[in-house]
């Protein structure tokens, strides 16, 4: 699965989801919801992320910044 950039996605791996922000050779860039530090990932490890997963991870993102974390 190649997504479109701008698209939000799953890194099985890991589990945690993020938008694409484009291609590099074999792997994808992604950035977490939110903003935060940049990862690349296989294609073949990502998945279309629901809508709720999304929002979690928005939710999530939030709250730690709420906290005084820095992610």
């Amino acid at each position: 699965m190649k997504p479109p950039v701008g698209s939000y996605v799953v890194d099985v791996a890991s589990g945690r989801v993020g938008k694409v922000l484009g291609h590099e050779g074999a792997y994808v860039q992604l950035v977490p919801i939110g903003g935060g530090r940049a990862w690349e990932c296989a294609p073949g490890a990502l998945r279309r992320a629901t809508a709720g997963e999304r929002i979690r991870a928005a939710n999530s993102r939030v709250n730690a910044r709420s906290r005084g974390e820095v992610l």
